[in-house]
């Protein structure tokens, strides 16, 4: 038998265990995760909104179900938990699939203000992480400014002008629910420092903003034509050309009287958070122009946008996990093919895959290709790899550890917990929020 830990329960973990037991008869996969709830950024990073996105996780549950795949929550690895010296020594080898954990900042004046926030914080409260804010994201602000223009931008803004009847029947926490169903935001700015043409989002992301009840969409045309690419737009790869003609349409609709209204802008660099009464007032953003090499130069004007909530969408990044080698210039474990360099050597055992491994690049389909790789890798090192004596139960090593793991009954029993939370909240399904509760509900189902 070859025993495989993969660390990170997203969609590259449960790619990589699922390749390692259909390539594998022998393969039997632990999939480790800090959470006590699997499915990674597809859970927690997926707007609630989007079901047929979230669906993806009938797919991962049907690895994590496999018979030789288990899955344990609850299980931190590093410092707070079970060592990367200490796992190697449980497992033939042990796969990294724990993505890029914090967010790009953008390193200007009054970035740390109250009201200034990252989206990823953001986010994680709208989709019940344990480890969110709890609150006081909307506390005073009428007017909101979202800096960057990928889709994690076009989901915040997306959420802040959604109203209650559209998100009561996903399985949004209910305090989340009630904030923004009380919010008093009304004006939304999303703000690219380039131009249309060169922003990151896709098309059927940007189309949704268009289609929320009570919601007007705003493009200034002057923005536009100072992007050459967009007097042209069919010289563009096809993506950016949709993009282009979508925010055409909008620039051309005269307008009108509706509850939120959305800005999307573009040339406008921000280089200071204002404060207002101890918190974050309004950007200051520098108009930017294209340079003909394909980024943009400053031009010394500047202009000021109200707003009393920032939500900062620039990337994510990588974080170092204490005992893995890693590569700061570039936020990624160094690597050769998925197996793991230690001083440019590979280190017999370890693995990464997913954006730990690439960067935070991609869609969540692009982790199929990255996790295929690097089982290539580890089971071209399996016979040397099965050489070495492991433990029978790793689980037994884990609880002498002091760490009792979740189990895939505990998840369903979270999962149960969720339902009936739903049911008392004439909702349907309602993710629990906090730790205790998930904990609790775990241990009701047996761990």
């Amino acid at each position: 038998m070859l025993r495989i830990a993969v660390v990170g329960s997203g969609p590259s973990g449960c790619y990589t265990a699922q390749g390692l037991v259909q390539q594998h008869p022998g393969a039997l996969v632990d999939v480790l995760d800090r959470l006590p709830c699997p499915y990674g950024l597809v859970r927690y990073g997926v707007a609630p909104d989007h079901e047929k996105i979230k669906s993806l996780q009938d797919t991962l549950r049907s690895v994590l179900e496999h018979e030789r795949v288990r899955f344990l929550g609850g299980v931190p690895v590093g410092p707070e938990g079970v060592p990367v010296a200490q796992l190697r020594e449980l497992y033939h080898a042990v796969v990294y699939c724990v993505g890029a954990a914090t967010d790009r900042r953008l390193g200007i004046a009054g970035e740390d203000l109250p009201g200034s926030w990252s989206a990823t914080e953001f986010v994680s409260w709208y989709s019940a992480h344990p480890d969110a804010a709890t609150d006081g994201f909307l506390t005073g602000a009428r007017s909101a400014v979202v800096i960057g223009v990928g889709n994690v931008a076009v989901d915040v803004t997306r959420m802040l002008a959604r109203g209650t009847a559209e998100l009561s029947p996903t399985d949004i926490p209910h305090a989340a629910l009630t904030a923004l169903a009380a919010s008093r935001v009304s004006e939304i700015s999303m703000v690219g420092r380039r131009g249309p043409s060169q922003a990151r989002f896709t098309t059927k992301e940007l189309r949704e903003l268009g289609t929320l009840p009570d919601t007007e969409v705003r493009v200034d045309p002057r923005e536009l034509a100072m992007d050459p690419a967009c007097a042209d737009p069919g010289s563009l790869p096809a993506p950016r050309r949709r993009n282009v003609e979508v925010l055409r349409d909008w620039a051309e609709t005269p307008a009108r009287t509706a509850r939120h209204r959305i800005r999307l802008r573009f040339f406008l660099r921000p280089v200071e958070l204002l404060p207002r009464e101890g918190r974050v007032g309004a950007v200051r953003f520098e108009r930017t122009a294209p340079d003909g090499a394909g980024g943009v130069r400053g031009t010394g004007r500047f202009e000021d946008v109200e707003a009393q909530l920032v939500l900062r969408s620039v990337g994510y990044r990588g974080v170092p996990l204490e005992g893995l080698p890693f590569d700061p210039a570039t936020g990624t474990v160094p690597h050769r093919a998925g197996r793991v360099l230690r001083d440019g050597a590979v280190a017999p055992g370890e693995y990464v895959a997913g954006w730990i491994k690439r960067g935070p690049t991609g869609v969540i389909g692009t982790n199929r290709p990255c996790a295929k790789e690097t089982v290539a890798s580890l089971l071209a090192d399996a016979a040397a790899l099965e050489r070495a004596p492991v433990p029978e139960e790793p689980v037994t090593a884990l609880r002498a550890a002091g760490i009792d793991p979740v189990r895939w009954e505990g998840w369903r029993a979270i999962e149960r917990a969720e339902a009936e939370l739903g049911v008392s909240l004439g909702r349907g399904t309602v993710k629990l929020p906090d730790w205790r509760s998930l904990m609790n509900a775990a241990q009701g189902g047996g761990r």
